[in-house]
């Protein structure tokens, strides 16, 4: 590595503990990059996931409930356990269509509802 680059790495990362708003990752003298066939590995990966219909969730639970996620996570992925799990949670938290103004005003009961109203021509006014 070059001397300079170390000497303005170890000054950034003195400096970095001293001014305010900096970015951890907002440094430009990185030298990490990905090689051709990492990133062809990671964009096939990725592509495999998406295919299968898996995607990413991340969630911020308290430490003590941290165990019961990971577990429903990972009866959700076995396949001997995926139905039951599934059936489990759905009973008990489902979530219904997405709600929304118009979703709710489609859902509205308007039978015996009178919409009509009279036309108003406005009021009178003396200029």
């Amino acid at each position: 590595m070059n001397p300079l680059k170390t000497v303005c790495r170890e000054a950034l990362e003195l400096v970095s503990d001293v001014i305010s708003g900096y970015i951890s990752g907002n440094i430009e003298l990185r030298e990490t990059k990905m090689t051709t066939n990492q990133r062809k590995s990671l964009s096939a990966y990725r592509d495999r996931l998406k295919r299968e219909g898996i995607v990413r969730v991340e969630v911020h639970v308290r430490e003590q409930d941290a165990p019961l996620i990971r577990g429903a996570a990972k009866a959700l992925s076995d396949p001997e356990l995926e139905g039951e799990a599934r059936a489990l949670l759905r009973e008990h938290f489902a979530v219904g269509p997405a709600k929304g103004f118009k979703r709710l005003l489609a859902a509205a009961p308007l039978e015996g509802i009178d919409l009509s109203r009279d036309r108003d021509a406005g009021r009178d006014l003396d200029l």
